[in-house]
């Protein structure tokens, strides 16, 4: 099984090229189902996770085909499986994306629930309530959800709960649906908007992306279309921290400032200065060491739970006490019982972590338990005295292209390895 090995202590500098955003490509992959005819998907991220939801559409019988360049081109008229079956969906919660466009292209689908995940429950409760109010008759038996349906029809539909998948599910849905559905309490992340836009480029009628209110006014077919996943702001993010926690200076080359508000305010008051440029955003820490910063996850526009742990690890260094609150996943501090193995000084209490920072970090072999924690781990490995390895890196791989190359390229000492080169 691979790992990262990194040697810590060196100032990172330097450019990085930011992917597209992983978060807006799995939805946009499934709502290709929806067409009827050709759709071209560019900046793809190449991520296991998206690999993944390509084999799921071409299991489903639609035509897939990747070029070099991680553009996608999917052929949804040759669809004829309207299931997603659990040995899929288990290595990808984001495989629930495809329930509603199968609903509402073919009037029937067998999804896989998730299952258990490291960073809490994430119920399909909503998603499930949403499509019954469009006329589905939904069941879950033997670990499946099972939905069958004509035409959906348009309905008001007021979720409970803030949730990215499900106003993802249900807006796809929508499109295909009679008459006009309205999504209140909808999740407004700039993957919702992204995927918005791509479904207005297929023809859909979409109003209100971006706010909590979503109008959409169903339409008979929707059309093939060449689109552009926008770049992924969690990534920009964890290069961007990773240069502040080591002191130094990191340019995110296609990173989007406006989607990074509230992490650029938290490196602000960390003391980094942040420059926002065209098609860039910078930040340096002229060598300084960073300081304590308190930190509140919400969903968007609030401070992203995506970004928890990577400020996590930076508090771990930084001059004074950080305090970080997590509202949105239970679960998701098990990064900070492996910081304290590195010799951080961490107290957890409910959904609260106290970090006191130290002045430096030791080295210790970690293990990830999830996507950001191992992204996390990986930033605390940067500033660590000695050699850290960070084992379970498949995680790490679900949500970053190339990490170990990216940061080698501002300057990092990092290698990936594995069994072979153990040997």
């Amino acid at each position: 099984m691979d790992k990262l090995q990194i040697r810590g202590g060196v100032r990172l500098d330097g450019e990085v090229r930011i992917s597209g955003a992983k978060n807006a490509a799995l939805p946009i992959l499934a709502a290709t189902l929806l067409a009827d005819s050709p759709v071209i998907v560019s900046n793809v991220p190449h991520l296991r996770d998206v690999t993944t939801m390509i084999e799921l559409l071409g299991r489903m019988g639609a035509s897939v085909t990747v070029d070099e360049r991680m553009r996608v081109e999917v052929d949804p008229t040759t669809t004829i499986e309207t299931a997603a079956p659990y040995e899929l969906v288990k290595t990808m919660r984001a495989a629930i994306l495809v329930l509603g466009p199968l609903v509402a292209k073919y009037g029937r689908a067998d999804v896989s629930l998730p299952g258990g995940c490291a960073i809490g429950a994430r119920p399909v409760n909503i998603h499930v309530a949403g499509l019954q109010a469009m006329g589905a008759e939904v069941h879950i038996e033997n670990g499946y959800i099972r939905a069958r349906a004509g035409r959906l029809r348009g309905a008001r539909i007021v979720m409970d709960t803030v949730t990215v998948t499900g106003t993802e599910n249900l807006m796809m849905a929508a499109c295909l649906a009679d008459g006009q559905t309205i999504l209140e309490n909808a999740a407004r992340e700039p993957e919702i908007v992204d995927l918005a836009q791509f479904l207005i480029a297929m023809g859909a009628k979409i109003t209100g992306h971006g706010t909590d209110t979503i109008l959409v006014e169903g339409v008979e077919r929707l059309h093939g279309t060449h689109y552009e996943v926008l770049p992924d702001r969690i990534e920009a993010g964890t290069y961007l921290v990773a240069g502040a926690i080591t002191g130094g200076r990191v340019r995110a080359r296609n990173a989007r400032a406006e989607h990074l508000d509230a992490v650029l305010g938290k490196l602000i008051e960390a003391g980094a200065e942040v420059i926002r440029g065209e098609g860039f955003v910078e930040v340096n820490m002229h060598g300084r060491r960073p300081r304590a910063v308190d930190i509140r996850t919400a969903p968007h526009p609030g401070f992203p739970t995506d970004m928890q742990a990577q400020f996590a690890a930076l508090n771990t260094v930084a001059d004074g006490v950080g305090t970080i609150v997590e509202t949105i996943f239970e679960n998701r501090f098990m990064h900070l019982l492996e910081m304290r193995r590195m010799g951080a000084e961490i107290r957890l209490e409910g959904n609260t972590a106290i970090i006191k920072g130290v002045p430096k970090l030791t080295a210790a072999p970690v293990m990830a338990t999830d996507l950001r924690a191992s992204a996390s781990l990986v930033i605390a490995g940067l500033v660590a005295e000695g050699t850290t390895d960070v084992e379970r890196i498949y995680h790490i791989d679900r949500g970053y292209e190339c990490i170990e190359e990216k940061l080698a390229g501002l300057g990092a000492q990092i290698r990936r390895m594995n069994d072979r080169d153990r040997g």
